[in-house]
């Protein structure tokens, strides 16, 4: 009796774990901010830029440690608060436009976690593919849960991805290849 009792135990603890399943990520919620930087010897009479980019789409599995998001880049928004409303649009028509994202070619960033591990209390390293440009590369991102939110920033290089920063006036004034992403998702409730 005791053996049946333990084996059922046993079996119900296996379903649970095989019933989980990956979480839709709550897009509405969810953010996924880009930052990037000017340099050059006329960088003062630039801004450095700030654009959003919203999650189209994801899943994020805690109990098999995975993470799969999915954003459309042509959604992405130039959101520079001290910038003129005509120099957003600039910027963005930029962003968007074949000299660097080709949103039009390239509609979909996307990372998928190949390995996640636990570094800490609520704290993970998520190592994974990062698609961008056409272009996929390997990543590690820094990952905290609090609040039901999971935060993290990583720099990462244009030209990695076949992105070469824009210049103006003959260079003096152009963006840097780094640039840093910060995110914070959110999962939706069950």
């Amino acid at each position: 009796m005791i053996r049946k009792f333990l084996l059922v135990i046993t079996l119900l603890c296996f379903a649970g774990i095989a019933a989980a399943a990956p979480v839709a990520v709550d897009t509405a919620h969810s953010r996924l901010t880009v930052r990037v930087f000017k340099s050059g010897l006329f960088s003062g009479f630039a801004h450095d830029h700030e654009i959003s980019a919203p999650l189209s789409s994801g899943t994020v599995d805690a109990t098999a440690l995975s993470v799969d998001v999915h954003f459309d880049a042509r959604r992405m928004t130039v959101l520079d608060p001290d910038a003129s409303a005509g120099d957003r649009a600039k910027v963005q028509e930029t962003m968007l436009s074949e000299k660097v994202l080709d949103a039009a070619k390239f509609p979909e960033i996307a990372f998928v976690s190949r390995n996640v591990r636990v570094v800490g209390n609520n704290a993970y390293s998520a190592e994974g593919d990062l698609t961008l440009h056409g272009v996929t590369h390997a990543v590690t991102v820094s990952v905290s849960l609090a609040n039901g939110h999971y935060t993290g920033s990583a720099k990462l290089k244009q030209t990695d991805f076949g992105i070469q920063p824009i210049k103006i006036a003959g260079g003096s004034v152009k963006v840097k290849d780094e640039v840093e992403i910060s995110f914070d998702i959110v999962v939706q409730s069950k």
